[in-house]
């Protein structure tokens, strides 16, 4: 397998594989060079070691690179690098014709016919170049995505069937010729036949012979005879299916002689269905032209030796049974036995016919005779479009080449083929093509010119218009303007338009899209519009100062940035809970989703404290004492109490209590004089 990338002889790119077959495998590539796309087949391995196999391809695929046709897979070159053996083909997209049958089931007359044609033109330039393609087989037809029918592998099956090939012998042995399958001599014949065969296929769905193996069915098309396509699916049109009998005779002599014959009858095929124009020689009965019961041409073979086939024998027998079978029906033998028989019988008579009724009879006989042959011109001349007859007749033809083609370029498909109709033409469409000039459905070619005389009935093949080419639009995201530009010229856009979005995720500068959008379907002339960043949208930051941090939040969301989170600080400014200050200034511009922070405050900072000393129980002195320390004042309040004179009884505030520095502090001293403490203590309150 050859990796994608690589460059073979320094021109052709390796793209991606897109197939494989019995052979080759088969890649998608570029041509460097001339700057398209192509088809390149690489020889497999067991190939590229046959050095006979790799002469007769080299040689074979030259000589099909000479070939040049619409209805051919066209050959551009044959080469070898780093022991590669490789063909680069035109690329063509679309189907087999082995997957459109299988797809369909089998295909309408019409599709037979058409396909056919132009299966059969890409075979008759081959064949003009003396070249026989010896693989004629659906699954070597391609039909592009336009409709358009190709031929492949022209020049690779001669090389192929002097090689001992198991891998795809079943697959084509299906459409092998008699003489093929005997290996015997191969020429243009051999084509038609296996064109019959493919046919046959398309029209019933399915193969005529078919076996467990490739002995098998070989065999079958040596000695078997073949199904009429008409037993299997009924609506198969006669003319048709006498073409695909006549093209799969099993001797080479009454096939078609050429493949130009052939396609004469297909496009009659195509306008007259029923018609009794396929001539079929031998196999015909002499002046009605009926094709022989499938019965008695089975005893006429079996008579002749059709079922056996050895190597010396073969053409030998065809020969002699051939002048055999045409000596039985030679005309001239048959008039002249008749002729013979009507002389006897005249003389035998003439006695007894006096002379003036024999005079009569031959003036009668001669009378009849003019008459009937009046009468056999009228009828011919009739069935063949010479005499007309009828209202809106002006004049009789007499001239079978005397209708005018129209200009069908530039009229709609269904006027043109309306225009054919009223002159006994017949319009084909056989292909359609992007035209910049004319619009969808326009006939933009046709194969006869207008002014020329042509005989009625003929085909007039077409091509029509499906519109201005359709391009899938690049994706230009990430690549500056410039680059946008040239990448899209390449594609054949030149009309251009720029806007310019913010973009959080590109850079100012950078292309984000395109409208229409990348993927998208256009024509050409689509003016396209070059989206550019402009860069991470700037966002305005609010002032948080004084406000609560739900206001905070809100603020910041609307604004498109982020909560950066919070801590706490006194203040003696702001109210507890209300935020002082942030860590972006207010009104600064920012990118969406920058954070901010903030400060809450806590209020005012207290004042430095101290606790109240335990002094119950102490002498004022020393209470006095321990309040200085502390940085407290005190205030003396005498009661009357039992304990000493001078001793502190309670303090106010309480002992332990946080008070400011400098505060004062009540003490109660005891005056010695006895009673109760807490009566002298109300009084004292109440003083």
């Amino acid at each position: 397998m050859v990796k994608d990338g690589i460059f073979l002889s320094n021109r052709y790119e390796v793209l991606s594989k897109i197939g494989a077959g019995g052979m080759a495998d088969v890649y998608k590539g570029r041509d460097c060079m001339l700057n398209r796309y192509v088809a390149i087949k690489v020889l497999k391995k067991e190939y590229r070691e046959d050095e006979n196999f790799v002469r007769k391809f080299r040689s074979e695929a030259q000589a099909a690179a000479g070939l040049q046709n619409p209805n051919i897979v066209n050959v551009y070159d044959v080469g070898e690098d780093r022991g590669l053996y490789y063909m680069v083909m035109e690329l063509v997209e679309g189907i087999t014709l082995k997957e459109y049958i299988q797809k369909k089931g089998r295909l309408s007359n019409k599709e037979v016919l058409s396909i056919s044609i132009q299966m059969c033109t890409g075979i008759e330039a081959a064949h003009k170049h003396e070249i026989i393609h010896r693989d004629i087989k659906p699954q070597n037809i391609i039909i592009s995505k336009e409709g358009k029918v190709k031929v492949t592998d022209f020049g690779i099956a001669k090389a192929v069937s002097s090689h001992t090939v198991t891998s795809s012998a079943m697959g084509s042995v299906h459409y092998v010729s008699p003489e093929q399958a005997r290996g015997g001599f191969c020429d243009a014949k051999s084509d038609i036949y296996s064109v019959g065969i493919t046919m046959y296929e398309m029209a019933t769905g399915k193969v005529p012979f078919d076996g467990d193996s490739t002995v098998a069915v070989a065999m079958k098309h040596l000695q078997e005879t073949m199904t009429p396509p008409s037993e299997i699916v009924p609506s198969v049109s006669p003319a048709l299916e006498k073409i695909i009998l006549k093209c799969t005779q099993k001797s080479p002599e009454r096939r078609y002689q050429n493949i130009s014959l052939l396609i004469q009858d297909l496009k009659r095929a195509l306008v007259d269905p029923d018609g009794r124009f396929v001539d079929m020689g031998q196999a015909y009965d002499d002046g009605n032209t009926v094709m022989i019961s499938q019965e008695e041409m089975g005893r006429i073979r079996n008579g002749r030796g059709y079922d056996e086939y050895d190597e010396e024998s073969y053409d030998d027998e065809y020969g002699e049974e051939d002048e055999s079978y045409g000596d039985d029906y030679d005309d001239d033998g048959y008039d002249d036995e008749e002729e013979e028989k009507y002389r006897s019988r005249k003389g035998s008579r003439s006695n007894d016919v006096n002379p003036r009724m024999n005079k009569m009879m031959k003036i009668l006989t001669i009378v009849v005779a003019v008459i009937i042959v009046f009468i056999l011109i009228f009828v011919i001349g009739k069935a063949a479009g010479v005499f007309k007859f009828g209202p809106g007749t002006e004049a009789v033809e007499t001239d079978s080449k005397n209708i005018e083609v129209p200009k069908l370029v530039g009229e709609n498909k269904e006027v043109a083929d309306e225009m054919c109709s009223k002159r006994n033409l017949v319009m084909e469409v056989v292909s359609k093509e992007n035209s910049d000039k004319y619009p969808e459905n326009t006939v933009i070619r046709q194969s006869i010119d207008a002014g020329e005389k042509v005989a009625k009935k003929t085909v007039i093949e077409v091509v029509i218009s499906s519109g201005e080419k359709e391009v899938t639009i690049e994706s230009v995201e990430g690549m500056d303007e410039d680059a946008a530009k040239k990448t899209l010229k390449a594609q054949g856009f030149t009309d251009f338009t720029v806007d310019s979005e913010y973009s959080d995720k590109w850079e100012n500068g950078v292309v984000i899209g395109t409208n229409p959008a990348a993927g998208e379907k256009v024509t050409v002339d689509t003016k396209i519009t070059l989206i550019v960043s402009k860069g991470a949208q700037k966002k305005d930051v609010p002032d948080l100062r004084g406000k609560t941090v739900s206001e905070a939040q809100k603020l910041l969301a609307s604004a498109g940035l982020e909560d950066g989170g919070s801590s706490e600080q006194y203040s003696d400014k702001y109210e507890a809970g209300l935020i002082i200050s942030q860590s972006v200034t207010p009104g600064s511009k920012v990118s969406s989703g920058t954070s901010v922070s903030y400060v809450v405050s806590k209020g005012k900072k207290p004042a430095d404290q101290v606790k109240v000393p335990s002094v119950t129980g102490k002498g004022l002195a020393d209470a006095i004492s321990a309040l200085s320390a502390r940085g407290l004042f005190y205030e003396e309040v005498t009661q009357t109490s039992d304990q000493p004179s001078g001793t502190v009884i309670s303090v106010e505030p309480g002992e332990g209590t946080s008070v400011d520095i400098g505060s004062t502090v009540k003490l109660y001293v005891s005056d010695g004089s006895g009673g109760n403490p807490d009566e002298g203590s109300d009084d004292e309150t109440q003083q």
